[in-house]
């Protein structure tokens, strides 16, 4: 199993939890708003720590950024096989193709 699946069942184990005792329950209990502004955030540290910072600091930030697209995944009952199934569409496309199949 993989490190992303094994967290994505740690987040789920960990959602219905006190959100005294839990990162996850907190973020669950201020649903998904909450949980969507805190991605972004995560994600803007990461654009800073690639243009400023260290490798270290963008290994850091990216994993931040991995933990709380898991968390709103299963907020959503998005799966990650689900999203790795749209990535595995979309193998052996070109970008610019991809992009252009896409419905507007």
């Amino acid at each position: 199993m993989s490190t992303l699946h094994r967290l994505e069942q740690t987040i789920a184990s960990r959602r219905e939890a006190s959100p005294d005792e839990s990162y996850v329950a907190k973020l669950n209990a201020k649903g998904v708003p909450k949980m969507a502004q805190k991605l972004g955030e995560e994600a803007t540290e990461a654009v800073i720590a690639a243009l400023s910072g260290s490798n270290e600091e963008l290994v850091g930030e990216s994993a931040d950024l991995l933990f709380h697209l898991l968390v709103l995944l299963n907020a959503k009952g998005v799966s990650l096989d689900h999203v790795f199934g749209e990535l595995d569409r979309r193998e052996g496309l070109s970008g610019l193709e991809e992009k252009a199949s896409r419905k507007e």
